[in-house]
């Protein structure tokens, strides 16, 4: 036997181990591509979190400004009172306006 020659009688290992090489490689990047994509909609979605979490810290602070005016102006506490809550002053007119789908009116139907 020569020193080139492997015992199975001239078959060689080399195509096997490049082969089962070229499949590893092959799924570790298959794998780098998942995880870059995953790590992307993973970035997008804490930038989308973001922007809620400013969203709503601004209307913390629209509120907060709303009720400081409140505290300090009964009238206006008393006039927002009365408009969230339907409230009226003995003495005081309250005029009802129809809803704007009650002022369309209702089509005849043409009879034969």
């Amino acid at each position: 036997m020569s020193a080139h020659e492997s015992p199975e009688g001239g078959r060689s290992l080399r195509p096997v181990i490049g082969a089962t090489l070229f499949f590893l490689l092959g799924l570790l990047a298959l794998g780098g591509i998942k995880s870059y994509r995953d790590l992307t909609q993973a970035r997008e979605r804490v930038d989308a979190l973001e922007l809620q979490i400013q969203a709503a810290e601004d209307r913390i602070e629209s509120l907060k400004q709303e009720i400081r005016q409140l505290q300090g102006d009964p009238q206006t506490l008393e006039r927002r009172a009365r408009e969230d809550l339907g409230l009226v002053k003995p003495g005081e007119l309250v005029i009802l306006l129809p809803d704007r789908a009650e002022e369309q009116p209702a089509q005849d139907d043409p009879g034969p």
